[in-house]
């Protein structure tokens, strides 16, 4: 049986298919990569029709390149739209970045410059996705290493222009916008206050790990460590500012074990309920 948890859920990644269907764990949904479940069969498949019916899944993508010049990768949204008709996710969402050029793919999530003209591309391709699948997607702010000096808006500006133009939902990332605001040097409430609430649809919170490039740290959002105190504070800012939202923990490397990965979702839900009482008290 689940527990009683209202809105926190985790990753499942393929080492933790056998635990999570042992276990039936207490967390309230699940999020899956989109392109691992575009095969025909198997045992990913499998797994993920044995989960859907007891908990909601959400369909997340990193291989759409919305933001490239490169026309829209149709074999790719027909493959999407087929799992959507077949596990029917409660959200889909995909990355405010670009990964491929003339039909080549790097394996990296590339920022985008923030101006005008990548505002109408990007919402134009993302109006056609929605209407290719018949239904609203969500999109995720990136990490970013470097920012565009042609660059006309500040990120979460343009994040909630593109948000409001192309009908889309927001996947507010907190793990990255404190990556960026310590790697751009921009203060992270000030990003999350700015963000109107109800475009927000879901959250994610993740660990980073470090790197020194002359002599400067710099945060690399690898998705392999625990959620670090800063970002949990920031997380509980943004459930002040936003309210309660989806939650989803993201752990891609160095997993851990199902059930440590589950005290990070638990620990998520912990702070929403404790909002939401300060909330109910103040008010």
């Amino acid at each position: 049986m689940q527990s009683s948890l209202l809105l926190t859920g985790i990753g499942l990644r393929m080492p933790h298919y056998t635990a999570f269907l042992e276990k039936h764990p207490g967390v309230a949904w699940i999020e899956v990569q989109s392109e691992n479940y575009f095969g025909e069969g198997g045992r990913p498949l499998d797994v993920l029709e044995t989960i859907r019916r007891d908990y909601p899944i959400s369909l997340h993508g990193s291989g759409l390149s919305l933001g490239s010049a490169d026309e829209l990768n149709w074999q790719h949204l027909k493959k999407l739209k087929d799992l959507t008709t077949h596990i029917h996710p409660c959200l889909i969402s995909e990355h405010l970045s670009w990964s491929s050029i003339d039909g080549h793919y790097l394996h990296d999530l590339l920022p985008l410059p923030y101006t005008e003209e990548a505002l109408e591309h990007l919402v134009t391709r993302i109006q056609q996705v929605q209407a290719y699948l018949n239904r609203q997607i969500l999109i995720e702010n990136i990490a970013s290493y470097v920012s565009y000096t042609c660059s006309t808006l500040a990120e979460h500006e343009f994040l909630i222009e593109v948000a409001k133009q192309s009908g889309c939902g927001i996947l507010l990332d907190i793990n990255n916008i404190y990556v960026n605001s310590m790697n751009l040097g921009y203060d992270p409430h000030h990003y999350i206050a700015a963000i109107p609430a109800n475009l927000v649809h879901e959250i994610h919170l993740a660990g980073f790990s470090t790197l020194m490039i002359d002599d400067k740290e710099i945060l690399i959002d690898s998705h392999n460590r625990p959620v670090v105190p800063a970002v949990w504070d920031l997380y509980r800012y943004a459930v002040q500012q936003l309210g309660s939202k989806p939650t989803i923990i993201e752990w891609d490397k160095d997993l851990p074990s199902l059930d440590t990965l589950c005290l990070e979702a638990y620990r998520a839900e912990k702070i929403m309920r404790e909002a939401h009482v300060a909330a109910k008290l103040t008010g």
